[in-house]
């Protein structure tokens, strides 16, 4: 059957590998298109159980491909060692998408339908990305799993409330 999932206001937007230096300081993976996307939120936040709560961002600068970062109320060693290996969250609302692009994560579990037949081949379960472009990859109802290029040739619209439709070709699927 084919439905809607629901979209989250939090989106895991990085992690924090490790601290940096004496003073609070932590550097941070960026799960965002580069890390200076991740560098210029203007605020982000901890999960903690089903809440999310606000780190306010005192500094936040590129280095070596990551993120420096200085929270209020983290300003020693110790209080930056309580975040290591923590996801940081940011709110849906901070980033301004341009037309046509979608996060990952309203991708996952979609519908991919035929757009001509109306067929659901199953479900988008993960994107990958091994240079030339996105790849969805779909699980179908039997269990076995397929790869569809996000290439306009094969995609032919992604509506985050009703599915990814498709035009398939043979073998594709």
């Amino acid at each position: 059957m084919c439905e809607e999932t629901p979209k989250n206001q939090f989106l895991e937007a990085g992690k924090i590998a490790n601290t940096h230096g004496i003073a609070g300081d932590v550097v941070a993976d960026s799960y965002c298109d580069t890390p200076k996307i991740l560098a210029s939120l203007p605020m982000l936040y901890l999960k903690k159980g089903e809440s999310f709560l606000p780190l306010t961002i005192k500094k936040a600068v590129l280095f070596k491909g990551r993120v420096l970062f200085h929270f209020a109320g983290y300003d020693t060693l110790e209080a930056a060692i309580s975040l290591k290996n923590r996801s940081l969250y940011a709110n849906r609302a901070s980033f301004h998408l341009p037309d046509g692009t979608h996060f990952v994560v309203d991708l996952i579990g979609l519908p991919v339908i035929d757009a001509a037949s109306g067929i659901c081949y199953g479900h988008v379960t993960n994107v990958v990305n091994y240079g030339a472009s996105d790849l969805y990859e779909v699980t179908k109802p039997d269990g076995k799993k397929a790869l569809i290029p996000a290439v306009p040739v094969f995609i032919k619209q992604v509506d985050p409330a009703k599915g990814i439709f498709i035009s398939a070709i043979e073998g594709l699927l």
